[in-house]
């Protein structure tokens, strides 16, 4: 039996939107808080695309609004309000159908991005994933795209 070739997705800005839904929960956060809205643009610049640790913008909101409390907001703010458009989940639907092993790799924390590929119905749709903090491993080495491959059991080669 041939193995199924590899197709390796990133999650967040790949599959999913994730800057818009950080979008929309730093709105809401800054409307909750009465936080002035003109701030959006500061705080979408300060978040970097998630690439800015969470811990830096939870401290660099603590210093610019006297002490608030991010912490709910940078856990679960953009992981509760992500969704999946219909031309990703048809292509992933179109990819499975073509015989290829479809695994998510992502960085970032298990916890947050699993609850991402849950909301968004992307467990149903994707032979597995693979997540930085569980991996131990952080994209690009090459550990996690090994871990991807064990997890659909197919091989590096011609993924």
């Amino acid at each position: 039996m041939t193995a199924m070739p590899l197709l390796m997705i990133d999650l967040d800005n790949t599959l999913v939107d994730r800057d818009a839904a950080f979008r929309v929960a730093a709105a809401a956060f800054l409307a909750e808080h009465g936080l002035p809205e003109g701030d959006l643009d500061w705080l979408m610049t300060l978040d970097a695309s998630g690439l800015t640790p969470r811990r830096e913008i939870a401290r660099a909101l603590s210093e610019r609004y006297g002490g608030i409390d991010a912490q709910g907001f940078l856990d679960r703010g953009a992981a509760d309000r992500i969704t999946l458009s219909d031309p990703v989940r048809e292509a992933l639907v179109e990819a499975r159908a073509g015989g290829w092993s479809c695994v998510i790799v992502s960085n970032g924390r298990t916890v947050q991005q699993e609850t991402k590929i849950r909301n968004t119905g992307l467990d149903g749709l994707v032979h597995g994933w693979v997540i930085s903090e569980a991996a131990g491993h952080r994209k690009p080495e090459p550990e996690i795209f090994h871990a991807a491959a064990a997890v659909a059991g197919a091989p590096l080669d011609g993924s």
